[in-house]
């Protein structure tokens, strides 16, 4: 119940543990060809260049900004937690001229700021911004934010790592140019796979570049020799080939369950958590109208170590949460719901063992036994 992996159902391990064939095997080409339609569903997209990259999240971050900037190029980069400031990172590693938008931790994207910053730098060629923040669970307004940039000429890209899967991503409807998420969170795949697609206004910018991408590996060029065509595969790298079977499967069980569905499910656990954590005095860091329901990051209360805490749930309850990262560090928890871990279950055993804990803490909170659970309880059942 970090902020990812979360929990893999059996049907994707059952897929990961398939023998391996070649990663240019036809069955395996056949294979490839469902994951990209299964990703156009899940982005909501019609984007044809929608594929899986063989790397984490965070490739698929370096993959949109070494394609779409080269050195000399203004970009807007909204940082409002920590993976902003890995954009930034990259940007300044690719020899980019950064113009960073910077917003307290725990507080979306000022639509405001943004708007000031495309006013003042109408050479800017992208604007970059995370969807779903993991080090704080805020949500920002992809949409609003996109329709900024394409006002002015400008192409967007989106970090949806932590949103896909658990709250709506709607590609083409917010006209997004450039995004990437990860296999390891609302998907219930394991880490390593980066899903990413790029509009046709992306291409064409990509296609006028005047220099050879910095990164051979993330050249969307060379991948799409591998990715590209049914008919015409061309060695690129060797594909970890279990893993996108995983991610077929996790697609699949996604797409069977209906968006609109996950999303719904994701919502009710994190009502049901946040009633029984409000029961025990935890409060929220992101307020209600920005809060992500994946992606719970609460206060630690006064007179708790923190870390200890997190101990005694992992020793003795078999939970895991997630520490605060960045200006957080020792100040929040973060409780994933993602994916296959936003389950009732999950839910009534953090509640539980977070009850006993503080109780047993003697930090001077009065904590009625039971109460919590009473909480979550009435959500369930008023969701029935």
């Amino acid at each position: 119940m970090g902020p990812g992996p979360s929990d893999v159902p059996t049907a994707v391990l059952e897929a990961l543990s398939r023998q391996t064939i070649g990663h240019l095997d036809p069955e395996f080409v056949q294979l490839m060809e469902a994951i990209k339609s299964l990703l156009q569903t899940v982005f909501q997209t019609q984007n044809p260049l929608t594929l899986p990259l063989s790397a984490p999240g965070s490739a698929g971050m370096e993959f949109c900004l070494v394609n779409l900037l080269e050195a000399g190029d203004k970009v807007i980069i909204c940082q409002n937690g920590v993976f902003g400031g890995r954009m930034l990172e990259i940007a300044d590693r690719i020899g980019a001229r950064s113009v960073a938008i910077q917003d307290e931790w725990g507080q979306p994207v000022d639509l405001n700021k943004v708007a000031e910053a495309v006013r003042e730098h109408p050479d800017a060629k992208l604007i970059a911004f995370v969807h779903a923040e993991t080090s704080t669970g805020a949500r920002s307004d992809a949409e609003s934010i996109s329709k900024l940039a394409h006002d002015h000429g400008m192409l967007v890209l989106a970090d949806t790592v932590t949103s896909l899967g658990g709250i709506p991503v709607e590609v083409d409807a917010w006209q997004l140019d450039a995004v990437y998420a990860g296999s390891q969170k609302c998907l219930s795949c394991v880490p390593g796979l980066s899903p990413v697609t790029l509009s046709e206004r992306a291409i064409e910018q990509i296609n006028k570049r005047r220099t050879k991408v910095q990164s051979w590996f993330l050249d969307v060029k060379l991948l799409l020799g591998y990715w590209g065509s049914d008919s015409r595969r061309s060695y690129h790298h060797t594909a970890p080939v279990n893993s996108l079977a995983a991610l077929h499967a996790s697609l699949t069980l996604l797409v069977s369950e209906g968006l609109p569905a996950a999303f719904a499910r994701h919502m009710l656990h994190h009502r049901a958590l946040a009633a029984g954590l409000q029961k025990l005095g935890i409060e929220f860091l992101v307020s209600e109208s920005d809060r992500l329901p994946m992606l719970n990051s609460v206060l630690v209360p006064d007179g708790l170590n923190e870390a200890a805490v997190r101990r005694q749930l992992l020793d003795h309850y078999g939970i895991e949460i997630g520490a605060g990262l960045g200006a957080l560090a020792g100040k929040t928890w973060r409780i994933g719901l993602m994916g296959h871990s936003a389950r009732s279950a999950n839910v009534y055993s953090l509640i539980t063992a977070l009850e006993s804990i503080l109780i047993q803490s003697g930090c001077g909170r009065q904590i009625e036994t039971g109460a919590a659970l009473t909480q979550v309880q009435q959500i369930y059942e008023s969701s029935t």
